[in-house]
C-alpha cells in the first residue's frame, strides 16, 4: 500500500489538472503494486525551499511496504519518478528531491485493524 506525497511551491494554476491520477499510475507501475492501493496526495503553494532555495522546486515522499527498502531499488525508482516530474511540472532535476521511506506491515492501519492482519 504505497503512499505518494507531492509537496511543491508552485501555485496550484501551475500544477497540471490530474496529476494525482497520473502521479498514482506511474507509482503503482513503477512500484509494481495495484492502482488501487496507491494513495497520492498533491499539495501546491507551500512556503518552502529545496536545496535552500526558494525557486520552484518539489519534494515526493514515497512510502511502502517491501519494495522501497534497498538503494538499488530506489535507484530504478528514482530515475523514473524523476523523468514524471521534471515532465509534469516542468521543473530541472536539481529542483526535486525524493524521500523513501520503507515501511512496515503494521505501521498501515486499515479496516479497523493493521495491515499485519490483512
Amino acid at each position: 500500500m504505497p503512499f505518494v506525497e507531492l509537496d511543491t511551491n508552485l501555485p496550484a494554476g501551475r500544477v497540471p489538472a490530474g496529476l494525482e491520477k497520473r502521479l498514482c499510475a506511474a507509482t503503482a507501475a513503477i512500484l509494481g503494486k495495484p492502482e488501487d492501493r496507491v494513495n497520492v496526495t498533491v499539495r501546491p503553494g507551500l512556503a518552502m525551499a529545496v536545496n535552500g532555495s526558494a525557486e520552484p522546486g518539489a519534494q515526493l515522499l514515497v512510502s511502502s511496504i517491501g519494495v522501497v527498502g534497498t538503494a538499488e531499488e530506489n535507484r530504478g525508482h528514482s530515475a523514473r519518478l524523476f523523468e514524471l516530474l521534471t515532465k509534469e511540472l516542468d521543473l530541472a532535476q536539481d529542483r526535486i528531491i525524493i524521500r523513501f521511506l520503507p515501511l512496515e506491515p503494521w505501521q498501515i492501519g486499515k479496516k479497523g485493524t493493521v495491515m499485519t492482519f490483512l
